[in-house]
């Protein structure tokens, strides 16, 4: 069965509000992201109790260390049996080599991707780090450097995704946070999209957070979401 699109975050303090909202969808209509707040208050045990009731699992905690703690975490993660880890891109060349090498050598590999620019960040924000290019420029120096560090894919905003895929093939997977049901719903995130306009843009999954897990009925505002944009082959 080809995958959903959509990865829905945990943003949850505490295990049991967590699993509340995880007891009403089903691994088939979405994929689920187990972030740094979750993860530090349930641990690891949560993420494998997801893996285990079928749920793919995308470990969202950004790794950013030198090269051998990186690939440690990773090596972690992959026994957790998560689908998918990130780390940062900012890391540089060898921490995300160290991390593909680590994955490389596990029984089931997940997918490691890379975070380019957080889309909290806009050029202004950029600018006071002291990066003088653009986030758009930025998120593609960064992507460039994951492809050829043989990563699966990065972490971009929709604005990113349509040059990104161009320029590194379909296999490479673009993940797409801050996407918004309604065009303008902002709220913490600088560089938004809808999902329609993800997807158009070469978005492969989307993290859509509070329009699912605030909705009053989770399953029919997935199947409406999945019936629009499709699945992932």
């Amino acid at each position: 069965m080809p995958d959903s699109r959509i990865a829905v975050p945990l943003d949850y303090p505490s295990a049991a509000l967590a699993e509340a909202f995880v007891a009403r969808v089903s691994p088939e209509e979405c994929a689920l992201k187990v972030g740094k707040e979750l993860f530090t208050a349930a641990g690891p045990a949560f993420v494998s109790s997801l893996v285990d009731r079928g749920f793919r699992v995308f470990l969202d905690l950004k790794y950013h260390d030198i090269p051998n703690t990186v690939a440690q975490a990773c090596r972690a993660a992959a026994d957790l049996g998560v689908w998918m880890l990130n780390v940062h891109a900012g890391g540089g060349r060898a921490m995300m080599t160290a991390a593909r090498d680590a994955l490389a050598s596990t029984a089931r590999p997940p997918l490691l991707i890379a975070v380019t620019v957080l889309t909290s960040l806009d050029d202004a924000a950029l600018s006071e780090l002291g990066i003088a290019e653009g986030a758009a420029q930025h998120a593609q120096r960064l992507a460039r450097l994951a492809a050829d560090c043989g990563l699966d894919g990065v972490v971009c905003s929709a604005w990113e995704a349509r040059a990104i895929k161009d320029a590194h093939g379909a296999g490479f997977l673009t993940v797409v946070p801050g996407i918004r049901l309604a065009a303008g719903d902002a709220h913490d995130q600088a560089r938004v999209a809808t999902p329609e306009a993800a997807v158009r843009a070469g978005a492969d999954y989307l993290v859509i957070g509070r329009a699912i897990t605030q909705a009053a009925d989770p399953h029919a505002t997935l199947k409406q979401i999945n019936s629009t944009i499709g699945t992932q082959k």
